[in-house]
């Protein structure tokens, strides 16, 4: 019952906020410990493949190249894109990507590059409570607003148990937005576009593709 009681908290205090927040048209809505854990084996894995040091990724390169997956071009009127960064309260920074650290680097920050400016929230979860719960709520909150016209969703789609609730979280969105997913590996569809979320965190992390032809 305590565990209930934390969850109807937080929809509870995510529906305010989302009540009083001005919406720009994109918005970015990020697992903070799934991408972090996906970082981390990307590095991983290059490090043994290139046989050099692989840094942590970059964290507004990365943002931006899920805008342009998400549709977002350059020079283009589309206004601020916000950034919520959902994670668990007991992990206070992303450790594979800098800046990294929620509260004193990303939170309530922004940074301005080819695609305009990038505001970025930071939202723990309490440690008692279902952080898949509060990605799908935040996610259908989110997609809700009609200011909202595109939606760039990273979950932790390997988990199939979230995946099918996030695509069921998105089956009313209508087609006046567009909703991207991104996920590692193709998936069963849904109502919306698929991007490969490698792509991206590879480009943060500098890898090239013309590294690979020299293996």
């Amino acid at each position: 019952m305590e565990i209930l009681r934390e969850m109807t908290i937080f929809a509870d205090d995510m529906n305010n906020s989302i009540q009083e927040v001005k919406w720009s048209e994109n918005v970015i809505l990020v697992d903070g410990d799934y991408v972090d854990h996906v970082a981390f084996n990307l590095i991983v894995n290059f490090e043994r493949m290139l046989e050099r040091r692989i840094p942590k990724a970059d964290m507004a390169r990365w943002l931006e190249c899920v805008a342009l997956d998400g549709g977002l071009r350059p020079n283009s009127p589309v206004g601020n894109t916000q950034v919520i960064l959902i994670h668990s309260k007991e992990k206070q920074q992303l450790e594979n990507f800098t800046p990294g650290d929620y509260e004193s680097e990303l939170n309530g920050k922004a940074f301005e590059g080819q695609l305009g400016e990038f505001s970025l929230s930071a939202y723990p979860v309490e440690d008692l409570a279902d952080a898949d719960f509060f990605f799908v709520e935040a996610l259908q909150l989110i997609a809700a607003q009609k200011e909202v016209k595109r939606l760039m969703v990273v979950p932790n789609a390997e988990d199939a148990i979230i995946y099918n609730k996030v695509r069921e979280g998105l089956r009313s969105v209508g087609d006046e937005k567009r909703v991207t997913m991104f996920a590692m590996q193709p998936l069963a569809g849904g109502n919306f576009r698929q991007e490969i979320l490698g792509y991206s965190l590879m480009a943060a992390l500098g890898i090239k593709s013309e590294e690979f032809n020299n293996k």
